[in-house]
């Protein structure tokens, strides 16, 4: 293999990676969006939370299997608690959309600050597990085995929820739900609970991307931001509410992104906002999505 392809394999590999890690990021917020109408801006300071919490359960434990359980756990529980004390209370306001994201949007800030207080504001480095160290050998490219972890990560999570969405009952319920609530209540279905359930899941996918995320990206107060910013790109390009537009959406720009890093860096920070402006102005409700 000549080293302009391992160039071009490495490359197109690191985007599949990055765009896989941008998938569990915005699944989550897509989930929730899809079925209860709210665009989660604390959705992306639940991700960076979640890399904290990693931090401090590789510290205490050493384990990063174990961090990867309890860290998406942890801020699954928080996001529970946000549904259950807090936006369920600003939807019973009849306030609107708005309110619900100036809640959101003060629970971010809240977050931030509280992280700051805890752990500081200079960045932190996670290693990478032993047991997920070093290099592979594909065709004669040697490529880290860490990365090729979240793209199985993240195809195991996307198995999972698909499973769970498709082939089981309450998944018949939450698709049941997404198209008409208030006849699934009448059935006799606590919407209120499997509300609360689903957002504890985006919640927690959300996790999952942090943890994984870690050992490759530092981890420091503005990881928020970082993340969140793309993962709202590939909603908005996949379409609120299409999981499935998300998975595109997120797959073509961890590629454009890794591709125009390389090739155009001048310009890669601006590509995936240039194509998302290209989206909407032929199809504004994004490539998958029908709400309006």
């Amino acid at each position: 293999m000549s080293p302009e392809t391992q160039m071009y394999l490495a490359q197109g590999i690191h985007g599949l990676a990055y765009g896989m890690l941008l998938f569990l990021v915005a699944s989550g917020l897509t989930l929730i969006f899809g079925m209860m109408g709210i665009l989660n801006i604390a959705h992306a300071s639940f991700f960076m939370l979640s890399a904290y919490l990693c931090v401090t359960v590789l510290n205490l434990t050493g384990s990063f299997w174990l961090s990867l359980l309890l860290a998406p756990l942890g801020v699954a529980l928080l996001g529970i608690l946000v549904e259950r004390l807090l936006l369920r209370r600003v939807q019973a306001s009849g306030l609107g959309h708005i309110a619900e994201l100036l809640l959101t949007l003060g629970v971010s800030l809240v977050t931030v600050e509280v992280i700051k207080l805890i752990w500081g504001t200079e960045g932190l480095q996670v290693l990478t597990p032993p047991s997920l160290s070093g290099l592979v050998n594909l065709g004669g490219l040697e490529y880290p085995v860490y990365r090729l972890f979240i793209i199985a990560l993240s195809l195991a999570v996307l198995l999972v929820l698909s499973l769970a969405l498709f082939k089981t009952r309450l998944g018949t319920i939450v698709r049941a739900a997404v198209s008409d609530p208030d006849m699934v209540s009448v059935l006799g279905v606590n919407i209120r609970l499997v509300f609360m359930l689903v957002f504890g899941l985006g919640t927690w996918m959300a996790g999952v991307a942090g943890v994984a995320a870690a050992p490759i990206l530092t981890v420091f107060p503005g990881l928020a931001d970082q993340m969140g910013m793309d993962a709202f790109v590939v909603v908005v390009v996949g379409g609120f509410g299409s999981l499935f537009g998300a998975l595109l959406a997120a797959l073509f720009l961890g590629e454009l992104n890794a591709y125009g890093i390389q090739f155009i860096p001048k310009l890669s920070p601006v590509l995936m906002f240039a194509f998302m402006a290209m989206v909407l102005a032929f199809k504004p409700t994004g490539l998958f999505g029908d709400r309006e």
